[in-house]
Order: C-alpha cells, then sequence, then structure tokens
C-alpha cells in the first residue's frame, strides 16, 4: 500500500476517527507529503536533520547542496573532504556517517519487496543509521503507511501537545497511538509534525 495514493483514504479515516487530528488536517487541506524516489537522498538528508531543528536541517542541507554543485550524488559527496562537510554545519560525526551510506551503496537492493522489519534490520547495518532514520526511509522513501516513529521528539512532542495539555505521555501511553491512528500511522505523523513546524518536513 503506497502512502501518496491512499492519502485521501487515511485523511477520511483518521478525521472520522480522531477529532483532534481531523482539526490539525483541515488546517492543511491542500498539503501533502513529497516523497523522493531516491535512496540517497532520503537517508543523507535524514542523516543531516538527526537530533536538530526542521529549519536547521534545511540549511545544513542548502549548504551541502551547494558544496556538491547542486547536486547531492554520491561521487559529489565523496568528493568533499571532512572539512568540507564540516563547513555546511555538519559535525564530524554525521560527515562520516554519509560517507559510510555512500560507500554501502544501497541504491541497488530491492527495497520494495522488504517489508518494514527487514528495511530496518538491512539499514541498522550501517554506522550512522539507527531505528530513527530506519523510519524516516520507511515513511519518504517507500511510503510506507503504517510506521509510527516514536522515537522522534517532534512527534512525541506534537502528541503531548495536543492530546495531553503539553504533559508528557508514558512510553505505554504513545504506544496506544499505533492501534489509534493504525493503519496510517505515517500519515498521521506528518500531521503532527506539521502542526508544529513552519515548513513542511521532507527528508
Amino acid at each position: 500500500m503506497n502512502m501518496l495514493t491512499e492519502w485521501d483514504n487515511a485523511v477520511t479515516d483518521l478525521s472520522k476517527n480522531d477529532s483532534i487530528i481531523a482539526k490539525i488536517i483541515a488546517n492543511y487541506p491542500k498539503e501533502r507529503m513529497e516523497m523522493k524516489n531516491d535512496t540517497l537522498h532520503t537517508l543523507v538528508r535524514s542523516v543531516v536533520g538527526q537530533q536538530i531543528s526542521v529549519r536547521a536541517a534545511d540549511a545544513i542541507w542548502n549548504r551541502l547542496d551547494e558544496a556538491c554543485n547542486n547536486s547531492i550524488t554520491g561521487d559529489n559527496l565523496l568528493q568533499l573532504s571532512i572539512e568540507d562537510m564540516r563547513r555546511t554545519g555538519l559535525s564530524n560525526t554525521k560527515s562520516n556517517y554519509i560517507i559510510n551510506i555512500v560507500k554501502a551503496n544501497l541504491t541497488d537492493l530491492n527495497w520494495e519487496n522488504m517489508n518494514d522489519d527487514e528495511v530496518s534490520n538491512e539499514l541498522c547495518k550501517i554506522k550512522g543509521i539507527g531505528p530513527w532514520t530506519a523510519d524516516m526511509f520507511l515513511i519518504f522513501r517507500l511510503g510506507r503507511t503504517n510506521i509510527l516513529p516514536l522515537g522522534d521528539i517532534g512527534l512525541v512532542n506534537a502528541i503531548n501537545l495536543h492530546y495531553n495539555n503539553k504533559e508528557k505521555l508514558s512510553k505505554e501511553e504513545l504506544m496506544k497511538f499505533k492501534k489509534k491512528w493504525s493503519p496510517w500511522c505515517s500519515i498521521a505523523t506528518w500531521y503532527m509534525w506539521r502542526s508544529l513546524d513552519p515548513v513542511p518536513v521532507e527528508y
């Protein structure tokens, strides 16, 4: 099931079953998530976005794109030194993670034929990719509809804001949203992000 082809069905179901998210969806009637059919793009952008704000990630991404002559490809990234990457705002650690991803040559794998766990397990073999980055890949590259990335602080903050008056919910309480929003957790997550960020999240 592809997320973008099912978006309208997801919006209808979520709005019918959850009055809180229905109000958020209504604020963005013409917006949809953008998918990139580019494995390297999504993984590198996800590494850039690890543990920083959307705006900060966008700024670093734009500088990295400029450093790559406006074309972020494996070859162009490998031509950059660690110091070149650091000048874009990347940490030394993230710069090395990006090099690991390029050298792993993941574009040849048949991701579409793997289930969610298989994709995550394959990605997490690479140093620099953990469950959060794997979840971003499942959502933004493969369009999987039922991913709930509870390792994402933005998602957790949005749930706490809208469903618990900003008070922290326990992990067990957060996990209940998997059932509440299934099979559309990815779409619900996107709207949670959208409710906090001035621009749509993309990876």
